[in-house]
């Protein structure tokens, strides 16, 4: 089949009465927006808060986060060193971070 063409492959088989067509799978790769300002917010390990006080700072900070998911993430960083808390447009991603640091969790924006 030659590139570009959208009829996808036929397939005819010898005791079947008909003609399966089976469709081209086109693949599309995508890492974030396409405006190239997709973020992400790291918190890193530093032994100096409580699992609660990081569930709460996670669930007061980060938008669509729940108690369940901040547990996970906490424990993430506690036993790996860090984890990825948020991933999204770069503005919010800020904002998230400010309120993190402004808790005293060690952050960074990438």
């Amino acid at each position: 089949m030659a590139p570009g063409d959208s009829t996808g492959y036929t397939i005819s088989m010898q005791d079947s009465p008909s003609t399966v067509v089976i469709p081209e799978t086109i693949e599309e790769q995508s890492t974030g927006t396409g405006d190239g300002l997709e973020a992400r917010v790291t918190v890193y390990n530093c032994n100096c808060h409580t699992y609660q006080q990081v569930i709460t700072l996670f669930c007061e900070s980060i938008p669509g986060m729940s108690p369940g998911r901040a547990f996970e993430l906490a424990w993430q960083i506690d036993h790996e060193g860090s984890a990825v808390v948020y991933a999204g447009a770069q503005k919010t991603a800020q904002e998230i971070a400010a309120r993190l640091v402004a808790g005293g969790l060690k952050v960074t924006v990438q």
